[in-house]
Formats: C-alpha cells, sequence, structure tokens
C-alpha cells in the first residue's frame, strides 16, 4: 500500500513539472504510474513488511463493496498475459483502442487484437468462475 501512494506522489510530482509539454494528462499519468509501478516490481528486493493485525474481525459495511470490486477484477486482470492486461487496465481507464495504441506506440490493430483476446479471456474466467459457484 506504501508503495502505491510513493508511485501516486512521485507521478504527480512529476506531472506538475513536465506539466508544459503535457499534451494528454490522463494518459501520461497513467503511463507513468504504470512504467514507475514496473520499476518498482522490478527491483523488489525488500521482505514484505509484517501485516498489522485487525482491530476488528468485521469490516466497515462502505469496505465490503471497495473489496468485492477490487478482489474480482484483479484476479480477471492477473491470470491475463502481459499485453492483453496492460490493454484490458487501459480500457478499464476509460481509453478507447486508438487512445491506446497512440500511447503506448502500438498499432491499432494489436490493441484491437488484444482487447478481443483479454475479453474472450475475461468471459470465461467470469464464467468458470460462476461454475464453481
Amino acid at each position: 500500500m506504501q508503495a502505491a501512494a510513493d508511485i501516486a506522489q512521485e507521478t504527480m510530482t512529476d506531472t506538475y513539472r513536465n506539466w508544459a509539454g503535457i499534451t494528454y494528462p490522463k494518459a501520461w499519468v497513467h503511463k507513468a504510474a504504470s512504467r514507475a509501478l514496473a520499476r518498482k516490481v522490478a527491483s523488489l528486493e525488500d521482505p514484505v513488511e509484517d501485516v498489522p493485525e485487525p482491530t476488528s474481525l468485521l469490516p466497515r459495511p462502505d469496505d465490503i463493496a471497495e473489496w468485492e470490486a477490487r478482489h474480482d477484477a484483479l484476479p480477471l486482470l492477473r491470470s491475463l498475459p502481459p499485453r492483453q492486461r496492460q490493454v484490458m487496465a487501459w480500457t478499464l481507464a476509460g481509453f478507447t483502442p486508438t487512445d491506446i495504441a497512440d500511447h503506448l506506440g502500438l498499432p491499432a490493430e494489436t490493441v484491437r487484437g488484444n482487447l478481443k483476446k483479454g475479453r474472450r479471456a475475461a468471459a470465461a474466467y467470469l464464467k468458470a468462475r460462476e461454475e464453481e459457484q
């Protein structure tokens, strides 16, 4: 959780410093944060800190919906190959395939193909999960 906060702060600081040259702020921030996360994951050497004990075993009601949404989408995204995961994440953030292609420097056909494969894989994942229940 601290790493996410650090990446967000670093990204916003970099955004402020480069504001005059940023044409598409949302895409710039998304790309900068995803690159920072990739660097962080690649350089992980520190052991995981101890997880604090919860003060209550029952979550707050407003936390339940957030928890369900986060834990529903993350395993699905993690099940996808890296490029499909990247395209799906950008799509979930509100970008069109053309926007994604422009900002990632990929052909639009590649983005659409990965999005199509990612959607199929997501549908299969959700169907398999429904059948388990």
